[in-house]
């Protein structure tokens, strides 16, 4: 197993509608100054902020799955399919964007927190795909706590989200001293954002003394390897709750991948 710590200096950023939008890119795109140009299918992952209300005009989209997670604010979105819609805190907008769809977005605050994902299928099949949007409320993620600490299936297990790619997400939060441990199946990665928060990651067995620290904005890469299945330990601090969003994908697929140059 391999994990790979990044400072919020060595992913992406970009802004949008006059730096209305801010955003923190842990995988951006070509040119965006980020260390990690994918996850497996895990194509792109951007971290936006407005403090009053920010705009995106239309623009396009093809072939990819697209999620827009909310954590804090509102997102609304319109599109080419005749959708309106509006979604709060916890909640996700879902676009299979196939053989194309034209979209805006409008992150309203004050401190609007979200995330946009991209998730990359077998762009040969998925571009004749009819384009589809769906929207999930928080409560219609299945969430469970346990000693503390409390995990949100937003894709798989349960969950409504249903993508052709195959991956997993979680929001986690951890209490203060809490530990999630996570089973990584040989052959997949964990890719782990810290957005509220600190404390440490490493395998299991393991104490927290040989784990890596893991603070505020920190995106981590946790890769199983081929070899057994593994288990990533995530602790929060003694003093501090932690918060992190998690994606488990195949570290490789059987489809060729689009090249990020």
């Amino acid at each position: 197993m391999t994990i790979r710590i990044y400072s919020p200096s060595e992913q992406g950023s970009g802004a949008f509608d006059g730096g209305r939008i801010t955003e923190q890119k842990p995988i951006g795109f070509p040119g965006e100054g980020g260390a990690v140009k994918r996850v497996g299918p895990l194509f792109y992952w951007a971290w936006a902020f407005t403090p009053v209300e920010g705009y995106i005009p239309p623009h396009p989209h093809q072939a990819f799955e697209i999620m827009t997670y909310v954590v804090q604010g509102t997102a609304l979105h319109g599109d080419s399919l005749g959708t309106k819609s509006e979604v709060g805190p916890g909640g996700a907008q879902v676009m299979r964007t196939g053989s194309g769809v034209s979209h805006e977005e409008r992150f309203i605050g004050p401190d609007m927190e979200g995330f946009q994902i991209w998730f990359e299928p077998d762009l040969r099949k998925s571009r004749y795909d009819n384009p589809a949007y769906d929207q999930f409320e928080h409560e219609a993620f299945p969430s469970e706590e346990t000693d503390g600490v409390t995990v949100k299936r937003v894709i798989g297990g349960g969950s409504p989200v249903e993508l052709t790619v195959d991956a997993r997400m979680w929001d986690l939060t951890l209490s203060p001293g809490g530990e999630y441990r996570h089973p990584l199946p040989a052959g997949r990665s964990l890719a782990l954002l810290a957005i509220r928060g600190g404390g440490t990651i490493g395998d299991v067995p393991d104490d927290a003394t040989g784990a890596a620290a893991l603070n505020q904005r920190d995106f981590a890469v946790i890769d199983a390897g081929n070899g057994t299945d593994v288990a990533v330990a995530l602790r929060a601090k003694p003093d501090e709750t932690l918060r992190a969003i998690a994606i488990e994908v195949p570290t490789e697929v059987d489809y060729p991948l689009y090249n990020k140059r």
